[in-house]
């Protein structure tokens, strides 16, 4: 299975909100996830779960929930994290001053082969390495 874009945690959380405020989000994000030509990451993944399950979330989903999505992403290209990826990471933040979790992000999607990483939380446009950020919400 080959991946043409690249999935952010912000893509998978607007998917399961109930505010809302964010009612055109859930809907974008339900259609980017529809398309299962995407691809993710174990890192992704984890956030995913993390923010989705904290008490502290107003539309907190249960560990068998938040579970039971994540089993049906695997559909999807799933990038382990391995050493390359950790240190092409490295080299991101370096080079583009990224946090080390975003620049992890770009690695994994460079390591899938994607040429497009959709995110709310980087620069818009931006080309890092071959992958274009893209704001799916703009």
């Amino acid at each position: 299975m080959t991946a043409r874009h690249f999935l952010d945690t912000n893509i998978l959380l607007y998917s399961i909100s109930s505010a809302p405020d964010e009612a055109a989000k859930r809907e974008r994000a339900i259609e980017l996830l529809d398309d299962d030509a995407g691809g993710l990451s174990v890192q992704v993944l984890q956030e995913f779960f993390v923010q989705a399950t904290r008490a502290t979330r107003p539309d907190r989903l249960t560990q068998e929930v938040a579970t039971g999505l994540i089993r049906t992403w695997l559909r999807f290209s799933v990038q382990d994290i391995t050493v390359p990826v950790l240190m092409d990471a490295l080299e991101i933040k370096s080079k583009h001053g990224f946090s080390y979790w975003d620049s992890a992000v770009v690695a994994s999607a460079r390591a899938l082969g994607c040429k497009q990483l959709y995110s709310e939380d980087m620069d818009h446009g931006r080309d890092v390495g071959g992958v274009v950020i893209i704001n799916p919400f703009k």
